[in-house]
C-alpha cells in the first residue's frame, strides 16, 4: 500500500490529497494511512532524495526539498526561456479567453489533462492562481499575467482576437452527419 499511497500523492500535484480522499481509494483505515505517510515521509528524510511529504492544512503533497533549490530555480530558468508547446498555448488560449478558470474547467473544454501545461505555464510566468473557486473542493482559478501580455505584445486582453462560432452550412452539414452516421 506504500507505493499505491506515494504514486497517488505523485499522480494529484498540487492539488494534495486527504486522508479521507485516500481511504475512499485503497479502503484502510485512517490509522493505516497516517501510518504510511509516516513511513514515506521517514523515506524521503534521507539526503539522497529529492523529495518530501508536506501537510497543508488537512492536504499531503509531495514538495521538493528546499536545500535544493539553486537546482530547481536553475531548471526554472531554462523552462522559462524555451518555447511552448502546442498543448501548452492551448490552455494558455483556454485561459485567456475564460479567466479565472478552474483547472477542470480547462480539462472539460480540452478534453485531456492539462497538469503537465499549468505548471509549465505557471513556472513561465505566464498565467497565474487568482484565488480559490467556490464549487466544491475549492479549486484554484488561473489567470493570465502582465508576462502573457508582454509575450503576445497586447497591453490587455481586450486586444486578443474575438473569437467567432460559424454555424455549419446545410451541406457541411451533411457531409459531417453522413461520414459520423453508424452503418446498420
Amino acid at each position: 500500500m506504500k507505493g499505491v499511497v506515494e504514486g497517488i500523492l505523485f499522480v494529484v500535484g498540487s492539488d494534495g490529497v486527504t486522508v479521507n480522499d485516500i481511504k475512499n481509494i485503497i479502503n484502510v483505515s485512517d490509522k493505516t494511512i497516517l501510518s504510511i505517510l509516516d513511513d514515506l515521509s521517514y523515506d524521503y528524510k534521507s539526503e539522497d532524495r529529492g523529495i518530501q511529504i508536506e501537510k497543508f492544512g488537512d492536504r499531503y503533497k509531495l514538495v521538493t526539498k528546499k536545500e535544493h533549490l539553486e537546482y530547481y530555480q536553475k531548471m526554472a530558468n531554462r523552462e522559462k526561456n524555451s518555447e511552448l508547446t502546442d498543448s501548452s498555448l492551448e490552455t494558455l488560449a483556454i485561459i485567456a479567453y475564460n479567466e479565472p478558470i478552474t483547472r477542470i474547467k480547462i480539462e472539460e473544454i480540452r478534453g485531456v489533462s492539462c497538469r503537465h501545461s499549468i505548471r509549465k505555464l505557471l513556472v513561465q510566468g505566464l498565467i497565474k492562481e487568482c484565488g480559490k473557486s467556490d464549487l466544491p473542493g475549492r479549486p484554484m482559478l488561473y489567470g493570465v499575467t502582465d508576462d502573457f501580455l508582454d509575450y503576445l505584445g497586447i497591453k490587455s486582453l481586450e486586444e486578443l482576437p474575438t473569437l467567432t462560432y460559424e454555424e455549419l452550412d446545410e451541406e457541411e452539414q451533411d457531409i459531417f452527419e453522413s461520414k459520423y452516421k453508424e452503418i446498420d
